[in-house]
C-alpha cells in the first residue's frame, strides 16, 4: 500500500466551476435564471458563461488577474460568480451601497483589471475611477445594462466616460466562443475569489479563498440544509456577500432555479414567493425582522426555506417569522470562512418544545457542518471552555474553509492564525452541555461594567421583545465609576400611532423587568435608522464612537439625550 501514490486522473483540482458543465447536461432544459420577464435555462447559462469568459481572455485577462463586479442581484451577476473564474480569473465581488471613495480604494488595493458596472452603479464607479492616481492603472469598465428598467429609472451616460475602454456586457457575451475550454486551476489552492470584508468593527480587509474552499463549502451547504434537486431559490441574499454564502454555485450542483431582483423589500419578496413557488431564500436577521414587521397576517400557501445568520436572531423575530410560514435556520459564518460553517442542526426531540423553547434553540449558532474539520470555543491560553453554557471564550475553526490569508496583509493574517493551526474568529461564545455553541458577542463588543462582563446580543435579544422597537444595537458607554455601561441604539416600528411610541426610560422599564439590574441600558437613545454595513450588518463601531463622545454616565453628559431622541448618523 505505501507504493501506492497520486495519479493524474485523482489530481485533477476540485472547483465548483465543474457544477456548472454538469448543469447543461443534467438539468439543460430546466429553468436556471428568472428575472422579471427574463429566463434562461441551465443549457443557455452554460453557454453564455463560456462565451464571457471566451470574451474576458480575447481582451487580454489571464490567469490570476482580478477581476471586479459591482451589481445587485441580476442575472449578469450571477452569470460573473461562473465566467469571471471560468476565464483563470480572480473573482472580486464589490458592495453596490459602498460610497465612492472606499470603492476606490479597494481597486486600488485589488489592482482590478476589469470592473462589471451595473447601470445603476455607473456614477459610483466613475467618481470611484476618478480618485486614482495618475501613475496607477484604471481598470476598463464593461457596462451592464438592463432592459427591464423603465425609462426613467435609467440615468444617462455622464459625457466623461472613455468609450475606449469601456464594453458592453451583452455584446462581449454574444462574441464569445461557445465552445472556449475553460482554464481550470493548477491547483486546488488556486485563489477564485477576493473577497472584502464589510468592516462592522474595522477598516474592509481583502479576504482570498481558493476553489478547493469554495468547492467543499458548496457542497456541505447543501447537505448540510438538506436542499433537494431544483429548488426554487430566491436572492433576498447579496452575492456580493461572500458569493451569497456559495450558493450561486451550489443552485447550479443541484439545478436549482434562481429568482433574481434587484430588490429586497417586504412587498417586493412576498409577491415573489408568491408569483414562482419559492422554496427556498438566504435572508440576514435584519432581512427577517422586516419580513415578520410587515403588515401581513395570512400565512404563506406554502413554507419557505429561510437560512439567517450574519447574527444572532432574537427568539421574538423568529416566532414572528415561523407563525408567517417560514421555516428557518439559522447558522454562523464570516467572510473568512466562505459562507456558513455551523449550524443548529434540528433534534426531533426538540419538536415538543413551546414556540418559546422552539426560537431559544434555534437562537443557538450549533454544530460545525460536517465538511468543516474542527470548531471549537477556548479560552486564553487556547484550552477549550467547559461545555456549561457559561464560561465565555472565542470560536476558533480548522478545515478546508478557512482562507488563504488577507490579500497583502501577512501581519492581520498571522493575528488570526498564529496559534495551533487554528483560525481565531474574533467572536465570544459559550458551549452548551450538548456540544451547541451559542454567540454571545464580538471581543470588541463584550461589555465590562463594575467588573462583570456583559454580552451586548444578550441585552439586544430582550429590547427586541419589546412591542415597539424594530432594531436594537448595544455597544459601551464609559462610566467613570463603573468602567462602562450599556447603551442601547433603537430604531421604531414604521406604524406605530403617537400614543404607542415609547420614551426611553419606558424601555428602561421593560428591560429592566427582563434583565439582571447591572445589564439593564442605563442609555437608550431612540434613532430613526441605525448605520449599517453595505450587508445589512449594524456599524457598531460608529455607535460606539457616538456612546464615547457622550462622555461617562456617571456625570452630566455635555449633551444629554432627550426622551424621544432623534438622530442621524
Amino acid at each position: 500500500m505505501n507504493q501506492i501514490t497520486r495519479n493524474q486522473a485523482n489530481s485533477t483540482p476540485l472547483t465548483p466551476l465543474t457544477f456548472l458543465d454538469r448543469a447543461a447536461t443534467v438539468y439543460g432544459n430546466s429553468i436556471s435564471i428568472i428575472y422579471n420577464s427574463t429566463s434562461f435555462t441551465w443549457f443557455q447559462t452554460h453557454k453564455r458563461c463560456l462565451q464571457l469568459a471566451s470574451s474576458l481572455s480575447s481582451l487580454g485577462i489571464v490567469k490570476g488577474d482580478v477581476v471586479s463586479v459591482l451589481s445587485p442581484n441580476t442575472p449578469a451577476m450571477y452569470e460573473l460568480q461562473f465566467s469571471v473564474p471560468m476565464s483563470g480569473a480572480i473573482l472580486n465581488n464589490l458592495s453596490f451601497r459602498l460610497d465612492y471613495k472606499t470603492l476606490s480604494a479597494l481597486l486600488i488595493h485589488s489592482e482590478s483589471k476589469l470592473i462589471f458596472v451595473d447601470i445603476l452603479s455607473l456614477s459610483l464607479a466613475l467618481n470611484a475611477l476618478s480618485l486614482f492616481p495618475k501613475n496607477t492603472p484604471s481598470p476598463k469598465l464593461v457596462l451592464i445594462m438592463d432592459e427591464t428598467l423603465l425609462p426613467d429609472q435609467i440615468p444617462s451616460l455622464p459625457k466623461n466616460i472613455n468609450i475606449m475602454n469601456t464594453y458592453d456586457y451583452e455584446s462581449l457575451v454574444a462574441k464569445g466562443d461557445p465552445n472556449f475550454k475553460w482554464i481550470r486551476p493548477d491547483t486546488e489552492w488556486d485563489p477564485i475569489t477576493l473577497n472584502y470584508t464589510s468592516g462592522t468593527t474595522s477598516s474592509p480587509k481583502g479576504v482570498v479563498h481558493c476553489h478547493r474552499a469554495t468547492f467543499i463549502v458548496s457542497l456541505d451547504s447543501l447537505i448540510d440544509w438538506s436542499v433537494p434537486v431544483q429548488p426554487v431559490f430566491l436572492w433576498t441574499l447579496q452575492m456580493f456577500h461572500s458569493n451569497g454564502w456559495s450558493y450561486p454555485w451550489g443552485m447550479a450542483a443541484v439545478g436549482g432555479t434562481n429568482i433574481c431582483t434587484r430588490r429586497t423589500d417586504a412587498p417586493s419578496i412576498y409577491n415573489l414567493i408568491e408569483s414562482h413557488g419559492v422554496t427556498h431564500m438566504c435572508a440576514a436577521p435584519v432581512v427577517l425582522n422586516m419580513l415578520s414587521n410587515f403588515n401581513k397576517n395570512e400565512q404563506l400557501k406554502k413554507p419557505v426555506h429561510v437560512l439567517t445568520g450574519g447574527s444572532s436572531p432574537p427568539a421574538a423575530i423568529l416566532i414572528r417569522a415561523e407563525n408567517l410560514g417560514f421555516e428557518v435556520s439559522h447558522g454562523y459564518g464570516m467572510t473568512e470562512v466562505i459562507g456558513v460553517i455551523v449550524s443548529c442542526a434540528w433534534k426531533r426531540e426538540w419538536d415538543r418544545f413551546p414556540a418559546t423553547g422552539k426560537a431559544r434553540m434555534k437562537a443557538r449558532q450549533g454544530v460545525r457542518r460536517v465538511g468543516v474539520t474542527e470548531v471549537d470555543v477556548v479560552g486564553p491560553t487556547g484550552e477549550s471552555v467547559k461545555h456549561d453554557g457559561i464560561t465565555a471564550g472565542e470560536i476558533v475553526v480548522k478545515g478546508a474553509c478557512v482562507m488563504l490569508g488577507y490579500l497583502k496583509d501577512e501581519n492581520a493574517t498571522l493575528q488570526c492564525m498564529k496559534k495551533n493551526g487554528w483560525f481565531y474568529t474574533g467572536d465570544v461564545a459559550v458551549m452548551h452541555e450538548d456540544g451547541y455553541l451559542e454567540i454571545k458577542d464580538r471581543l470588541k463588543d463584550v461589555i465590562i461594567s463594575g467588573g462583570e462582563n456583559m454580552s451586548s446580543v444578550e441585552v439586544e435579544g430582550v429590547l427586541y421583545m419589546h412591542p415597539a422597537v424594530k432594531e436594537a444595537a448595544v455597544v459601551a458607554r464609559p462610566d467613570d465609576f463603573w468602567g462602562e455601561t450599556p447603551c442601547a441604539f433603537v430604531s421604531l416600528k414604521d406604524e406605530l400611532n403617537e400614543n404607542d411610541i415609547p420614551t426611553d426610560m419606558e424601555i428602561k422599564k421593560f428591560c429592566r423587568e427582563e434583565l439582571p439590574h447591572f445589564m439593564t441600558p442605563k442609555t437608550i437613545v431612540i434613532m430613526k435608522e441605525l448605520p449599517k454595513t453595505s450587508t445589512g450588518k449594524v456599524k457598531k463601531h460608529v455607535l460606539r464612537k457616538v456612546a464615547k463622545e457622550m462622555g461617562s454616565t456617571s456625570l452630566p453628559p455635555s449633551q444629554p439625550p432627550s426622551h424621544r431622541l432623534i438622530s442621524r448618523i
